[in-house]
C-alpha cells in the first residue's frame, strides 16, 4: 500500500504549461490574466508558476465567460461578485446557526425559570413569545 495523498484543491503544483493545456488557453494568456489580477498563481522559490486545482478551475470560468463574449473588466466584476455572494452565504449560515442557539437557549431558559413573576428583579432574561399557528419566535430585551 502506498501513503500516496493526491495534493487538495489549494496546492500549487501545475506549472504554467499544465495549466494552459488543462484550461485551453495560450500561456501568454494566463501570464495577462495574472498581471491583471484575475487569478494568482503561487511561485516556487526560483520564481517559477506554480497553480493550484481552485486557480485552474477559475481559468476555466474566465475562458467560458470571455467565449460568451464577456468583456476581462466585466469578468473581474462577475469574480468579485461570486466572492461576495459566497462570503454572504458563509456569513448567513453562521447567523442562522447562531440563531438556533440563541433559541435553543432560550427555551430552554423558558422552560427551567423559577421567578413566578416575570416582570421580578431577578429576571434578567430577554422575553420569548412564540406565535400561533406560524411557529415564529419573536424576541427582545425589556428597557433598562
Amino acid at each position: 500500500m502506498s501513503d500516496f495523498h493526491p495534493p487538495g484543491p489549494e496546492a500549487a503544483v501545475y506549472v504554467i504549461s499544465v495549466a494552459a493545456q488543462l484550461t485551453g488557453l495560450h500561456p501568454q494568456t494566463l501570464r495577462t490574466y495574472e498581471r491583471i489580477g484575475l487569478v494568482t498563481p503561487g511561485r516556487t522559490g526560483g520564481g517559477g508558476r506554480r497553480y493550484s486545482a481552485r486557480d485552474i478551475e477559475l481559468l476555466r470560468g474566465i475562458a467560458r465567460l470571455t467565449a460568451a463574449g464577456i468583456g476581462l473588466e466585466g469578468v473581474r466584476r462577475i469574480i468579485d461578485l461570486e466572492n461576495q455572494v459566497a462570503a454572504l452565504q458563509r456569513h448567513n449560515s453562521e447567523l442562522a446557526d447562531e440563531l438556533e442557539a440563541t433559541r435553543a437557549a432560550l427555551q430552554d431558559a423558558l422552560t427551567t425559570r423559577r421567578t413566578p413573576d416575570p416582570l421580578g428583579p431577578a429576571n434578567r432574561l430577554p422575553v420569548l413569545r412564540e406565535s400561533a399557528p406560524s411557529q415564529q419566535i419573536v424576541v427582545w430585551r425589556r428597557p433598562r
